[in-house]
């Protein structure tokens, strides 16, 4: 396991950064990481039924935390889809889980990213929360790609208790994530 090195910059010197960015007067006011949500959806679960157990092995390597099959909740008869049908999966971090991920992501997964130049400053929903989506699974170093029967996108959602866009960003920006220019 990593460190908990993440969660001790932040508790050092993120929270003082944004404690005079922002002139909080409180500490409990600055915003932290709530949870991390990662995403797979899996259009081809419908045809395929062993595609929910790879793209769930897969989750599990990448998050250590052994994931949910998200069912679908109303009938839609052109995509084929019944009520109940599994259509994705998905993994909720928290505490410890949470920061050795996010630290994973931003130092290792990124940077493996064919032509990455940063991520989106624009991926943000006006509450504080980020999300950002990833063509394919095989850019953490977890997953073996001689093992991948197919490549899968998935998202990666970050709630933070931020109240705006503005404190959301400067907090994932303290903590390293490499938003692009």
């Amino acid at each position: 396991m990593i460190s908990s090195n993440l969660k001790d910059r932040y508790q050092s010197d993120v929270v003082a950064g944004l404690q005079k960015q922002f002139a909080y007067t409180n500490p409990m006011q600055v915003p932290r990481l709530e949870k991390i949500v990662v995403n797979v959806g899996l259009g081809e679960a419908l045809t395929n039924a062993k595609a929910v157990d790879a793209a769930s092995k897969d989750l599990a390597q990448i998050t250590g935390q052994k994931p949910i099959v998200t069912r679908a909740r109303k009938s839609i008869a052109q995509f084929r889809v019944r009520t109940g049908n599994p259509i994705g999966l998905k993994v909720t971090l928290r505490g410890q889980r949470m920061w050795d991920f996010l630290e994973r992501f931003s130092l290792l997964a990124l940077p493996r990213i064919r032509d990455f130049r940063g991520i989106p400053g624009r991926s943000f929903d006006g509450r504080g929360n980020y999300t950002i989506g990833l063509k394919e699974q095989i850019a953490f170093p977890e997953v073996d790609y001689d093992k991948v029967d197919r490549l899968r996108g998935l998202e990666i959602t970050i709630v933070t208790t931020a109240k705006t866009d503005e404190e959301s960003r400067r907090l994932l920006e303290l903590l390293g994530m490499p938003f692009a220019s």
